[in-house]
């Protein structure tokens, strides 16, 4: 029989950070039991693979998951790949587009590469939700329609917000509640964790488990964690986002540029670090908590030694005044054919370098003085100015450094 520890601390694990739990006594009832016969709760989380990146947003309810592993339950992970045909339209104010069944599959190979730096994915239940809707017929789906009212689908705040707007709701959206409620009957779901916008859905599997004879389920939501704009929620689209394979340097650098108010969330919803330990962090010098934030985000998806390497990086160049170039610096080939009379125009070298995405930015940036190049940091004030192009030569546009290699 496996040894749990004590319900007491597995609850003060369990609901650090949590927004909402439904129902906590429910909860608790559930640890004893367990502890009792020895036996794991079964914790589900689901994830629709609609793009490549799996980002730090993503990982505040899976690291809630691999607490629950950690304390000796089972993970069980839902790869929704029938339900990202249809598109969840919690937290939306307009209708979201399905994915094709080759964008899915495509997208769900690389989402489990990336959850599995957060979950113990060799321990998890792995569950694609293809796997019983796929056999649904129309049945099936009538029964499973058949389980709730027009009335209840349209107390959800989402909905409701369209209605006023006068923006339409489209029938196939009032399948994917019911959808993510029938997975937790599938695979008999103990708690499911999602996020706070997620709550409608994750109550519909409540009245689902219910409704098929089962316990049902505690919903346990975790707060949407704020991008790195410090406003709107973490998320591709808003390109606000911090991806779980980026390399270490940009992680570590996205984080340095986090507005100072973001960081307790950042610290309790991303690190293990108790709160004590982070109003003591948070209450000292904001540059020093924020190198702090970053090298724990940085040691968790590529160790120890790599957050101590950009660390030192990240000092050499902006500690103490330091204006030193980090020990390795992204290098780019610039086209002889942009190259007239040995030199390129400091416009197009900068969008060329990729240390800007347009002219007008790289033209805003040089008049801010935000760009310079070479050993003496030359800065040209004139957006018509041309660098001397020599192999080598390293440009920077603020904390951004590139060294050119000539074709």
């Amino acid at each position: 029989m496996p040894a749990f520890p004590p319900v007491e601390d597995q609850l003060a694990v369990l609901l650090r950070g949590a927004a909402h739990v439904e129902k906590a006594d429910e909860l608790r009832k559930k640890l004893e039991r367990s502890a009792a016969t020895g036996t794991p709760l079964r914790i589900k989380y689901g994830i629709d693979p609609t793009g490549f990146d799996v980002h730090l947003g993503h990982t505040v309810p899976l690291r809630k998951l691999r607490q629950f592993q950690e304390l000796g339950h089972t993970a069980v992970l839902i790869i929704g790949t029938a339900t990202a045909a249809v598109g969840d339209p919690s937290g939306r104010d307009s209708s979201r587009v399905g994915l094709t069944t080759e964008q899915i599959d495509a997208n769900a190979k690389t989402y489990l590469e990336q959850i599995a730096k957060v979950v113990d994915v060799s321990k998890a239940e792995v569950r694609p939700n293809g796997e019983w809707f796929n056999k649904f017929g129309f049945a099936d789906m009538l029964k499973l329609l058949g389980s709730t009212t027009v009335q209840r689908m349209l107390e959800r705040d989402d909905f409701t917000n369209r209605i006023k707007a006068g923006t339409g709701i489209y029938l196939h959206e009032c399948l994917y509640p019911l959808m993510q409620g029938w997975d937790s009957v599938e695979i008999r779901a103990d708690v499911e964790l999602g996020g706070t916008e997620q709550l409608y859905n994750l109550m519909v599997g409540r009245d689902l488990q219910r409704g098929a004879g089962q316990e049902p389920q505690v919903c346990l939501t975790m707060p949407i964690l704020r991008g790195t704009d410090g406003e709107k929620k973490m998320g591709k689209s808003v390109g606000n986002y911090v991806a779980l394979n980026e390399p270490a340097k940009d992680q570590f650098g996205k984080t340095m540029r986090i507005p100072d108010n973001l960081m307790r969330e950042w610290f309790t919803l991303l690190t293990d670090r108790p709160a004590a330990e982070i109003d003591r962090i948070v209450g000292g010098h904001p540059n020093e908590a924020k190198k702090l934030l970053a090298g724990d985000v940085v040691t968790f998806y590529h160790g120890p030694d790599t957050a101590a390497a950009v660390l030192a990086d990240w000092n050499k160049q902006f500690a103490g005044g330091g204006k030193g170039d980090p020990d390795q610096i992204d290098e780019v080939t610039i086209p002889a054919v942009d190259i007239v009379d040995g030199a390129v125009g400091a416009v197009k070298l900068i969008v060329l370098a990729k240390l800007a995405a347009s002219n007008g930015e790289a033209r805003r940036k040089i008049e801010e003085g935000a760009f310079n190049y070479g050993p003496d940091r030359a800065k040209p004030a004139d957006p018509k100015a041309t660098v001397p192009m020599t192999d080598g030569l390293v440009v920077r546009l603020g904390r951004k450094v590139a060294r050119l290699r000539l074709a």
